[in-house]
Protein backbone atom coordinates (compact mmCIF):
# COMPACT_ATOMS: atom_id res chain seq x y z
CA UNK A 1 0.00 0.00 0.00
CA UNK A 2 2.60 2.46 0.63
CA UNK A 3 5.01 1.57 -2.10
CA UNK A 4 1.59 2.61 -4.12
CA UNK A 5 1.36 5.64 -2.24
CA UNK A 6 4.44 7.04 -2.85
CA UNK A 7 4.79 5.59 -6.05
CA UNK A 8 1.63 7.98 -7.06
CA UNK A 9 3.18 11.01 -5.29
CA UNK A 10 6.52 9.83 -6.98
CA UNK A 11 4.62 10.49 -10.59
CA UNK A 12 3.00 13.37 -9.41
CA UNK A 13 6.17 15.21 -8.27
CA UNK A 14 7.43 14.28 -12.04
CA UNK A 15 5.03 15.51 -13.66
CA UNK A 16 4.98 18.61 -10.91
CA UNK A 17 8.65 19.43 -12.21
CA UNK A 18 7.88 18.71 -15.83
CA UNK A 19 4.78 21.04 -15.65
CA UNK A 20 7.20 23.96 -13.76
CA UNK A 21 9.55 23.54 -16.23
CA UNK A 22 7.27 24.03 -19.51
CA UNK A 23 5.99 26.91 -17.25
CA UNK A 24 9.59 28.12 -16.60
CA UNK A 25 10.30 28.31 -20.17
CA UNK A 26 6.76 29.60 -21.28
CA UNK A 27 7.25 32.88 -20.04
CA UNK A 28 9.95 35.42 -18.24
CA UNK A 29 7.32 37.10 -16.40
CA UNK A 30 6.37 33.85 -13.91
CA UNK A 31 9.74 33.12 -13.49
CA UNK A 32 10.47 36.90 -12.62
CA UNK A 33 6.89 36.92 -10.23
CA UNK A 34 7.33 32.86 -8.73
CA UNK A 35 10.39 32.60 -8.32
CA UNK A 36 12.93 34.35 -6.21
CA UNK A 37 16.94 33.74 -5.70
CA UNK A 38 17.74 33.09 -2.05
CA UNK A 39 21.66 33.41 -0.23
CA UNK A 40 20.61 30.98 2.16
CA UNK A 41 20.93 27.10 1.89
CA UNK A 42 17.54 24.90 1.02
CA UNK A 43 17.15 24.17 5.07
CA UNK A 44 17.83 28.47 6.39
CA UNK A 45 15.43 29.50 3.39
CA UNK A 46 12.65 26.89 4.99
CA UNK A 47 13.68 27.90 8.03
CA UNK A 48 13.24 31.56 7.49
CA UNK A 49 9.92 30.94 5.40
CA UNK A 50 8.49 29.30 8.37
CA UNK A 51 9.23 32.01 11.14
CA UNK A 52 8.34 34.36 8.56
CA UNK A 53 4.82 32.46 8.25
CA UNK A 54 4.44 32.18 12.06
CA UNK A 55 5.41 35.42 12.75
CA UNK A 56 2.26 36.60 9.97
CA UNK A 57 0.02 34.42 12.19
CA UNK A 58 -0.52 31.79 9.82
CA UNK A 59 -0.37 27.94 9.86
CA UNK A 60 2.46 25.57 9.12
CA UNK A 61 0.89 22.56 7.90
CA UNK A 62 3.59 20.34 6.95
CA UNK A 63 7.36 20.87 6.07
CA UNK A 64 7.89 17.91 3.04
CA UNK A 65 12.02 17.26 2.57
CA UNK A 66 11.92 15.98 -0.83
CA UNK A 67 15.82 15.27 -0.70
CA UNK A 68 15.21 13.13 2.04
CA UNK A 69 12.50 11.09 0.60
CA UNK A 70 14.34 10.55 -2.68
CA UNK A 71 17.49 9.07 -0.48
CA UNK A 72 14.90 7.02 1.55
CA UNK A 73 14.47 4.62 -1.67
CA UNK A 74 17.86 4.69 -2.47
CA UNK A 75 17.70 7.77 -5.27
CA UNK A 76 19.17 11.30 -5.02
CA UNK A 77 17.73 14.56 -6.09
CA UNK A 78 19.34 18.09 -5.08
CA UNK A 79 18.24 19.54 -1.81
CA UNK A 80 14.34 20.53 -2.06
CA UNK A 81 12.36 20.98 0.51
CA UNK A 82 8.20 22.24 0.65
CA UNK A 83 6.51 24.23 3.14
CA UNK A 84 2.86 23.84 3.27
CA UNK A 85 1.37 26.71 4.99
CA UNK A 86 -1.86 29.12 5.29
CA UNK A 87 -4.55 31.25 6.97
CA UNK A 88 -7.78 30.28 7.36
CA UNK A 89 -9.51 33.80 7.24
CA UNK A 90 -7.55 33.95 4.03
CA UNK A 91 -8.18 31.00 2.26
CA UNK A 92 -11.88 31.25 3.26
CA UNK A 93 -12.84 33.88 1.35
CA UNK A 94 -11.35 31.88 -1.94
CA UNK A 95 -13.12 28.89 -0.44
CA UNK A 96 -16.60 31.11 0.18
CA UNK A 97 -16.32 31.52 -3.72
CA UNK A 98 -15.80 28.38 -4.56
CA UNK A 99 -14.93 25.35 -2.15
CA UNK A 100 -12.81 23.82 -4.50
CA UNK A 101 -10.55 26.12 -3.42
CA UNK A 102 -9.55 23.28 -1.17
CA UNK A 103 -8.09 21.31 -3.81
CA UNK A 104 -5.12 23.71 -3.81
CA UNK A 105 -4.79 25.61 -0.70
CA UNK A 106 -3.30 25.34 1.77
CA UNK A 107 -0.15 27.53 -0.17
CA UNK A 108 2.87 25.42 -1.05
CA UNK A 109 6.06 26.65 -1.63
CA UNK A 110 8.76 25.15 -2.70
CA UNK A 111 12.76 26.16 -1.91
CA UNK A 112 15.22 24.07 -4.01
CA UNK A 113 18.71 23.78 -5.25
CA UNK A 114 19.09 24.06 -8.99
CA UNK A 115 21.97 23.13 -11.20
CA UNK A 116 24.40 25.63 -10.34
CA UNK A 117 23.42 25.12 -7.19
CA UNK A 118 21.95 28.69 -6.03
CA UNK A 119 18.80 27.94 -3.80
CA UNK A 120 15.52 29.04 -5.50
CA UNK A 121 12.07 29.66 -4.33
CA UNK A 122 9.44 29.21 -5.85
CA UNK A 123 5.71 28.83 -5.98
CA UNK A 124 2.46 28.80 -7.71
CA UNK A 125 0.47 32.42 -8.20
CA UNK A 126 -2.82 32.99 -7.37
CA UNK A 127 -3.75 33.21 -10.94
CA UNK A 128 -2.94 29.06 -11.33
CA UNK A 129 -3.74 28.07 -8.32
CA UNK A 130 -7.58 29.38 -8.88
CA UNK A 131 -7.50 28.54 -12.58
CA UNK A 132 -10.98 26.81 -13.37
CA UNK A 133 -12.60 27.48 -10.12
CA UNK A 134 -15.35 29.86 -9.76
CA UNK A 135 -13.47 32.39 -8.15
CA UNK A 136 -13.64 35.84 -10.36
CA UNK A 137 -10.25 36.88 -12.25
CA UNK A 138 -11.10 40.48 -10.40
CA UNK A 139 -11.72 38.65 -6.97
CA UNK A 140 -9.57 40.81 -4.24
CA UNK A 141 -7.92 37.17 -2.66
CA UNK A 142 -6.10 36.68 -5.45
CA UNK A 143 -4.51 39.46 -5.25
CA UNK A 144 -4.44 39.15 -0.84
CA UNK A 145 -2.65 35.84 -1.86
CA UNK A 146 -0.10 36.90 -3.94
CA UNK A 147 0.63 39.96 -1.81
CA UNK A 148 0.87 37.36 0.72
CA UNK A 149 2.90 34.92 -0.58
CA UNK A 150 5.11 37.57 -2.28
CA UNK A 151 5.70 39.64 1.08
CA UNK A 152 6.28 36.01 3.13
CA UNK A 153 8.83 34.95 0.24
CA UNK A 154 10.45 38.38 0.44
CA UNK A 155 11.27 38.27 4.59
CA UNK A 156 12.44 34.18 3.97
CA UNK A 157 15.30 35.62 1.36
CA UNK A 158 16.39 38.58 3.07
CA UNK A 159 14.34 40.94 0.71
CA UNK A 160 12.60 43.01 3.52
Amino acid sequence: MLGRIYWKWEHDMKNLLATALIGLSATATWAQDMIKPSPLSVTETIDALEAAVTGAGATVFARVDHAKGAENVGKSIPDAQLLIFGNPALGTLAMEADLRAGLVLPIRVLAYQDADGNTQLTWSSADELFAGLDIPADAEVRNMVNGAISKLTDVAVGAN
